[in-house]
């Protein structure tokens, strides 16, 4: 049974949440405060975090950043009355996975958390090697057989994405998904202008190639036979 850590201080809202999650076979252990939801949240044994933004002590998305500034990488869904695209940027931003607005449909925040839950269940890992790849996802940095990448933030949560999916399509609308957060595809070529700027960085001239274009799929990361 999977543990999520609740931090809600409203508690008509606590309740009816840890009903769902109850019914949905989630145990979940409550807090209204940060001061009480930080040491649970470092303790290791959680499998995602349900995190309001504005509590009585202090801004949810504060203790989200020294979270993962301090290594704590378990998947964390933001609630908040503040809906517009910039606070849901900024709750990313800060290092939540997703970023859900009040009001809210309990079977969506449900829905929500069964999806972070089915990722990679080796996201929490701070440290990526496969192969010559070498990520260090606490200092950020990524190195090839020695090589300093030189990877901007995108670039290196891009590689991340790639390698913990060695051997597998990746798609455009996971990447947008996923790294970018967009529920939607924007009229644009972001992903491809990122991953081209990624490709000649990881791949360079008299090296075997890593990350390859599918056409009309996405990408593959993949190490040679």
């Amino acid at each position: 049974m999977t543990h999520i850590l609740l931090i809600e201080d409203d508690d008509g809202t606590a309740d009816e949440i840890l009903l769902e999650l109850a019914t949905a076979g989630h145990a979940a252990t409550r807090t209204a405060t940060l001061r009480d939801g930080d040491p649970l949240a470092r303790g290791g044994d959680i499998d995602l975090m349900i995190l309001d933004r504005q509590l009585p002590d202090g801004e949810g998305l504060a203790l989200l950043a020294d979270l993962r500034r301090d290594g704590v990488r378990t998947p964390a869904l933001v609630l908040s009355a503040l809906g517009s695209l910039d606070d849901r940027v900024r709750g990313l931003k800060a290092g939540g996975d997703d970023y859900l607005a009040k009001p809210f449909a309990l079977v969506e925040l449900v829905a929500r958390v069964e999806a972070l839950l089915r990722r990679p269940n080796d996201t929490r890992d701070t440290r990526l090697i496969a192969g010559p790849i070498d990520l260090d996802l606490l200092a950020g940095r990524g190195m090839r057989a020695g090589r300093p990448l030189e990877l901007l933030p995108r670039e290196l949560k891009l590689l991340e994405y790639l390698v913990r999916r060695q051997g597998r399509i990746v798609t455009r609308s996971m990447l947008l998904q996923d790294v970018w957060g967009y529920s939607f595809e924007p009229n644009s070529n972001v992903v491809d202008v990122h991953m081209g700027r990624l490709r000649r960085k990881v791949d360079i001239d008299g090296e075997a190639q890593l990350i390859r274009n599918v056409r009309g799929q996405g990408y593959v990361f993949d190490l040679p036979a």
